[in-house]
Formats: structure tokens, C-alpha cells, sequence
């Protein structure tokens, strides 16, 4: 009977001293997350210049093999767009990038355009935005060549179709109606308004007299004006030979010669609205929208990693950002509470805080922001947050890079605009040289507290009555009144109250 029991026992035995023994060469798990430790970010940004061809016609195209699915995706990219709608033809652009794809293109009519693509379980969309579009096609590599002709058919023959222009108007109509419907679509036009300026082309909005103004003739020569080689840049990526595709895309795309001049320059904003805060009245929401910022920059900026580290720690970086923290967990002022410093490539973009709080509320939440902008000014950043964020743009880079259709889209784009390779191969030694001085000076002169041009989207009535609790928090010590009408959504002419 002792033998019968020997071997479990030597075995529990054997375990014991294995665990011990691991116990001895595997580190102990820390008590706290913060006690972690992880093994230094090892990343390579892949080299654009390896991606890069030249088609005979003078395209360029990134382009990366990719095996892991059965897919190519090819995605033209081009520049121009709304910008250049003529004047009285607002909505041009937005008609066509629908239009372009559903109306049909050399021998085949919209609906064996449609149908084909269907059979072959492609994807094949355009668009048209406001400075590029693109017309992407998506599908199983085995139906690359049959995809490849159907593309070349749509970006050099497109029919237009009368009645899906009709359709693509009418839905266009139905959306239009709609722009009062949400607080959060009046902010988002009358912010552009108010720092861009009337007459800059993002605030040359479509019209029902616009819309209705356009005919096929229209897109035809909306379409000759953008799609043209010269303003063509290429990402490739998917289940392919790298040679064959190459050969494949000089046969078609790049045999096909430029026509006329690449699109003109985007032109830059002249004028934005002068401080103060200006009001728009939606009496049927207990809730107000608040903006808080004004015109911001472009590209190339010396300071530009130090300002994206003061957005992060403003406002950017999430529950880790001072407005977070400050109006919404510690005052309850408001759900969420955000910044975001956009720096342009082609025109300045803008710094736009924002939050939504109660009417009674809004005003003190918009003090305490413009607070937390002026404490960034001040430098009060520290040596903690600086780690914090610099560490957060850093390790999340590799997303940008994180398969190769992404880097063969992000290097096209790149090259649409004109921002060099540099950009990427040396962004985290630039990121990681930002001090807590220079985040003050980069705040300092491109947070512009002195300039706040600051709207209000909500029931101003209630709105202005503040908070009596808060009686020293009233917009009208934030700068000048002034009343926004609503406009009507489908002339944008004033409202009368």
C-alpha cells in the first residue's frame, strides 16, 4: 500500500520544486500598475521612397504587396474639390463624388454598372470633399483585371446619369431640410462663419436655388476640371506581384496623358469675426453648445509638436486632459469637454474648445475654460503631464503605420499636400525634444486668449439668466453680444425672430 501512494507523492514533490524554481527566475507581478514595467518601443517608420513609383505619365504610386487576404485595394487620389465650385453652383462637388459612381460609365449604364460590381462583390465609391477627393477600388484579386478596366471607366467616362443626378439632388434636398434639427450641425456652420469669414469658400454652402441650378453639363466639366493625371497621387496595396501590378498600372492609369494644368492653389482665409460672443437662439433645448477659440495655423510650424503637446494637456488627451478633469469631474459642468488644435496643410485650420452644459451652466463652464487656456499660457504644465502626453503621441504612432494599405494611404496623401517623408522618420525624436518651457511659449503664441471668439448655440434666454449660484459668470464679462439669427436651412437667409 506504501508503494501505491510513492508516485503521487514524489510527484507533488517534483511539482513543488518546479514552482519554486520558476518562482526563482520569473519575476514576482508588481503590486501596482503603475510598478510595470515594459521593454522599450521598438518601431521603424517603412521608407516611402521604397513604395514609391513613377508611372509613365508621371503619376505617383505607393504601392505594397500585401498576402494575407485575397484583396488589392487601388485608391486614386486627386486635388481639388469644393473650393472650385463655381459661384451659384454650390453643392457641385458633394453631387458629383455621388453621381460619379452611381450614374453609369463607358458602355455600361447605371444599372449594369451596379450590377457588375455586384457580381464581382467589389467596392468601387468616389468622393469629392472640400480640397482632394479619391475614387477607391476594393475587391478579390483574381477580378483585379475586370476591376482595374470598370475603374479606369469611371475616372475617364463617366456618364452622369439624369435620373441618379435627380435622385442624388433629391436626397441632397431631404438632408438640407434637416439643418436645424441638431444644435450640434448650427454650431458646426455658424464656427465655420464666424472664423473663417462669409465669403471664404468652406462657408459657400449649397442652397435649394444652387442645388437646383446644376445639371449634368455641370458635373461634366466639374469632372474634366479634377480628373486629370497632373493632380492624380496613387496608393496600391493587397494580394499582388509588385513588378506585374506595376506593369498592369502603366498600361492603363499611366497611359493616359495630362490634358490641362494641375487645380489652382487653395486660397487662404483674409477675415475672421472680431472677439466677443455671439449667440444663436434654439429655445426648444435645455442644453447650450459652447465653441471657445479662433483661426488657428498651417504647416510647416517650428513649434508645432510643442503646441500638439499643449492641446493634449488642454483638452485633447482625453480624462487626462485639464478640461476633462477640471470641467467635468471636479465642477460637473458638463458631460465632456474637449480642445482640438487642427494645424492645416494647404489653409490654417482653427482652436475650437467645446462643450455642451445646462443653460444655467454654460457660462460658468466657458470662465472656467478660458481659465484653463490662460494657466496654459502661464506654463503650469508639468514635468509629469509633459511625460504623460509626449509618451501618448509617441507610442501611438505605429497606428499610423499599422498595415500596409494604411502607410501606402498615408504617403500618398502626404505627397497630395506636400508634406514631406521627414515628417514621420523624425517625429518622435521632435516630439520627444519638447520641454515644459517650450509648451508655454508654443501656448503663449498661438492661444490667442485676448482674440477668443467665443458662440453660443442654445435658449439664450436661459442661457444668459447664469447660474445663481455663480452670479459672477456671465457672458457679457467674456466680451461684446452679439445676436446670430438662425438661418433658414434651405436659403441660409436669417431667420426673422
Amino acid at each position: 500500500m506504501r508503494r501505491t501512494h510513492l508516485f503521487p507523492i514524489v510527484a507533488i514533490i517534483l511539482a513543488s520544486a518546479a514552482m519554486a524554481a520558476a518562482a526563482e527566475v520569473e519575476p514576482a507581478i508588481p503590486a501596482r500598475p503603475e510598478q510595470l514595467k515594459y521593454p522599450a518601443l521598438a518601431f521603424k517608420v517603412p521608407d516611402a521612397a521604397a513604395m514609391r513609383v513613377k508611372l509613365a505619365n508621371g503619376v505617383p504610386v505607393y504601392i505594397a504587396a500585401d498576402r494575407m487576404f485575397p484583396l488589392v485595394t487601388v485608391q486614386v487620389f486627386f486635388r481639388g474639390g469644393r473650393y472650385l465650385e463655381p459661384a451659384g453652383k454650390e453643392g457641385l462637388a458633394e453631387l458629383m463624388g455621388t453621381v460619379w459612381r452611381t450614374g453609369g460609365a463607358g458602355t455600361l449604364d447605371a444599372k449594369a454598372l451596379d450590377e457588375e460590381l455586384d457580381f464581382l462583390a467589389a467596392s468601387l465609391s468616389t468622393s469629392v470633399g472640400g480640397i482632394s477627393g479619391s475614387v477607391s477600388l476594393n475587391l478579390l484579386s483574381k477580378d483585379l483585371d475586370r476591376g482595374v478596366a470598370l475603374m479606369m471607366d469611371v475616372l475617364r467616362e463617366p456618364r452622369f446619369d439624369e435620373a441618379r443626378l435627380a435622385k442624388a439632388k433629391e436626397d441632397m434636398l431631404s438632408d438640407m431640410k434637416r439643418r436645424n434639427d441638431e444644435t450640434e450641425a448650427i454650431e458646426a456652420r455658424e464656427w465655420d462663419r464666424l472664423v473663417y469669414g462669409d465669403d471664404y469658400w468652406i462657408n459657400r454652402l449649397a442652397t435649394k436655388a444652387s442645388v437646383d441650378a446644376i445639371t449634368r453639363d455641370d458635373l461634366l466639366a466639374f469632372h474634366k476640371l479634377l480628373a486629370n493625371p497632373a493632380n492624380f497621387v496613387v496608393a496600391v496595396a493587397g494580394d499582388f506581384d509588385r513588378a506585374a501590378m506595376i506593369a498592369k498600372l502603366n498600361a492603363t492609369l499611366g497611359a493616359w496623358k495630362p490634358t490641362v494644368e494641375a487645380v489652382p492653389a487653395v486660397p487662404q482665409p483674409s477675415v475672421s469675426a472680431k472677439p466677443g460672443v455671439y449667440m444663436v437662439n434654439k429655445p426648444d433645448v435645455n442644453q447650450g453648445r459652447v465653441s471657445i477659440g479662433h483661426l488657428g495655423v498651417k504647416r510647416p510650424l517650428p513649434d508645432e509638436f510643442a503646441l500638439e503637446v499643449a492641446n493634449d494637456i488642454l483638452g485633447g488627451g482625453g480624462f487626462t486632459a485639464w478640461m476633462m478633469s477640471r470641467v467635468r469631474s471636479d465642477e460637473g459642468l458638463a458631460y465632456s469637454a474637449y480642445s482640438n488644435y487642427s494645424i492645416g496643410d494647404l489653409y490654417p485650420g482653427d482652436f475650437r474648445a467645446y462643450f455642451q452644459s445646462k443653460s444655467s451652466t454654460c457660462a460658468q463652464a466657458a470662465q472656467l475654460t478660458i481659465d484653463i487656456m490662460n494657466k496654459m499660457r502661464a506654463g503650469e504644465v508639468t514635468e509629469k503631464e509633459l511625460v504623460t502626453s509626449k509618451n501618448s503621441f509617441t507610442e501611438t504612432l505605429p497606428r499610423v503605420f499599422e498595415s500596409k494599405l494604411r502607410t501606402v494611404m498615408r504617403f500618398a496623401q502626404d505627397e497630395l499636400v506636400g508634406r514631406p517623408h521627414a515628417y514621420w522618420t523624425t517625429y518622435r525624436q521632435r516630439v520627444g525634444a519638447v520641454t515644459v518651457p517650450e509648451v508655454g511659449k508654443a501656448a503663449r503664441a498661438h492661444i490667442k486668449t485676448d482674440r477668443l471668439i467665443i458662440l453660443v448655440v442654445g435658449n439664450v434666454d436661459a442661457i444668459l439668466k447664469g447660474n445663481p449660484d455663480h452670479p459672477e459668470a456671465k457672458f457679457d464679462k467674456l466680451g461684446p453680444i452679439v445676436r446670430l439669427p438662425l438661418r433658414d436651412p434651405l436659403t441660409l437667409k436669417p431667420i426673422a425672430d
